[in-house]
């Protein structure tokens, strides 16, 4: 299992890279201002980055009452990146509508497509960290 600041480091470090190199992107591939695609990206990796925190928490104590390991094999890496970008664009969906007040069509689009950015990144985003900063084994919880 990891650690509380071992968990916030992931996190804010998923979401920063991600912001990074999601935010340019996406403001030419949808043709809006930088700031207006900013100020949305950053309201959305805010959330994501609480969701981040909470649902690998989550995810990890599934896995060691479940399996009595956290460490994850590929078919659990990409359960977990799926069911990662499903919960949070579930929750996003609303605020992309509001912010950008576009038709309900344009903005399933952008979902989708930050999703599938999203997906992918997370999953390489992820394996990259547990190969630089490995998850601690501990002994199975009764």
């Amino acid at each position: 299992m990891r650690s509380t600041p071992d968990r916030i480091r992931q996190a804010v470090s998923f979401e920063i890279i991600g912001l990074l190199i999601v935010t340019p992107l996406f403001a030419w591939a949808f043709d809006h201002p930088m700031e207006e695609m900013g100020v949305l990206v950053v309201l959305g990796a805010t959330a994501a980055t609480a969701w981040n925190y909470l649902f690998n928490l989550a995810f990890d104590h599934l896995l060691l009452w479940r399996r009595g390991d956290v460490r994850k094999t590929m078919p659990i890496r990409i359960s977990h990146a799926v069911l990662f970008e499903v919960t949070l664009l579930t929750l996003l969906l609303p605020v992309f509508a509001w912010w950008l007040d576009a038709f309900l069509l344009t903005i399933v689009v952008m979902e989708l497509s930050f999703a599938g950015f999203y997906l992918v990144y997370a999953f390489v985003f992820t394996w990259g960290y547990d190969t630089i900063f490995p998850p601690q084994k501990r002994k199975r919880m009764a």
